[in-house]
């Protein structure tokens, strides 16, 4: 059986929800990744923050990312796995709520790391990759 933990990118860090979007970016840029998980003040994931958020949601309204925080652009519920989930349970969550990002946390809900689609896509069959890609990305 694969696991989360086993498929994850390690090095996740969360940006605190009060953090401004034009940090967001740099965090983004020196990560070298496309999203940030968002964190409470109690250290609590409570949305997800994507490039494409910062770009679609604030800079084409015309809004100042140095003066706009993550947290007003967070949108619902946040969705993650345990570390222990099965590669099914990923793809389940991914697919159910046709998510490309997939947040890893430990037995102390702590974030440990993230699944992106490049990263299922290393352990699936074409036939899965298809499967997979028809219900996160195909509008219905």
């Amino acid at each position: 059986m694969t696991t989360a933990r086993e498929i994850m990118h390690t090095g996740a860090r969360y940006i605190p929800v009060t953090e401004t979007l034009d940090r967001a970016a740099q965090m983004m840029r020196d990560l070298e990744v496309g999203a940030l998980p968002v964190a409470d003040a109690n250290d609590r994931m409570c949305g997800i923050i994507t490039d494409r958020d910062i770009v679609v949601k604030a800079i084409a309204h015309g809004k100042d990312p140095a003066r706009v925080t993550v947290g007003e652009l967070c949108e619902g519920t946040p969705r993650w796995v345990p570390a222990d989930a099965d590669v099914r349970q990923v793809l389940e969550e991914m697919g159910t709520h046709r998510i490309r990002r997939l947040p890893v946390i430990d037995e102390n809900k702590r974030l440990i790391g993230i699944i992106s689609e490049a990263d299922v896509a290393k352990h699936l069959s074409d036939t899965e990759i298809a499967s997979f890609v028809e219900r996160v990305y195909v509008t219905r």
